[in-house]
Order: structure tokens, then sequence, then C-alpha cells
């Protein structure tokens, strides 16, 4: 008898909680895709962040409209514009889940000017999608 109410109780918290997990895995897999992304962006490592997308949809300062780029001269893109920069830091703000598939992190950059010595700090959002089971960044944009 004790066996029985074990599994009943058990199939009612799996009812109740089995329309979270997905969610809650997902945003957990794209807090991990966030943290990873925040060390490739330190890191300058612009390809390892972009890498497994087919397109990114890139906005940048000095690049007058929104653009969906491959992969390749996305990363080219933004080494140009962070080349001449010294990351001092770069800080999760926030990461969420939009659903099953689709996740946004907000991020603020801390960077130095190569030749100057005075910090700045820009906004950093990354558009992720979740294909074949892994996170991939599909939007970058820079706000200063």
């Amino acid at each position: 008898m004790r066996r029985h109410r074990l599994s009943f109780a058990a199939g009612i918290v799996l009812a109740a909680v089995g329309p979270w997990v997905p969610p809650l895995v997902a945003q957990a897999g794209l807090q991990q895709a966030a943290a990873q992304a925040r060390e490739q962006w330190l890191a300058h490592d612009l390809t390892g962040l972009l890498a497994g997308s087919d397109t990114v949809r890139l906005q940048v300062p000095g690049v007058t409209q929104s653009a969906t780029l491959g992969v390749a001269q996305a990363a080219r893109l933004l080494g140009r514009y962070v080349g001449a920069t010294r990351e001092t830091g770069f800080d999760l703000i926030s990461v969420r889940a939009a659903g099953t598939d689709r996740g946004y992190v907000e991020g603020r950059r801390r960077y130095v000017v190569q030749g100057t010595a005075e910090e700045r700090q820009e906004t950093i959002f990354l558009g992720f999608e979740l294909r074949a089971g892994r996170w991939r960044v599909r939007e970058v944009r820079v706000v200063p």
C-alpha cells in the first residue's frame, strides 16, 4: 500500500512540475551558453562566439544598418570593432529564455581603447537560438 501512495504522490508532483521542466532545462543551458559567450567576448574569440550559426544579425556602432551576415563576415566585422580595445570586464546583467528555443542575454562590456586610459562601457545584447541541442548566437547588438 505504501508503494502505491508513493507512486501516486510522485505522479502528482511530476504532473505539476512537468510543464515547467523544459523551460527550466532551457534556462539552465542558456545560462551556460551566456557564461561561455562572456568568456569568448573577453578573449575576443568572435569566431567561437558565433560558431554553429549559419547567419548572424549584427548591429554595431559605425554600421549604418542592421544586417544579417554569414558567420565569417560577422566575426570579421566584430573583430574590427573590438580589435583596438582591451577588455576589462563583461558582466552578465540578464539571461532570459523565451520559450524553449529562444533566449536573450544582456551584458555590460567594460573596455579601454588602446592608447588611452579611460574605461568605457556599453551594453551588449545577444540573441540565442537552440538548434540541435545547442544554444547558438543569432544576433549581436552593441549599444553605447
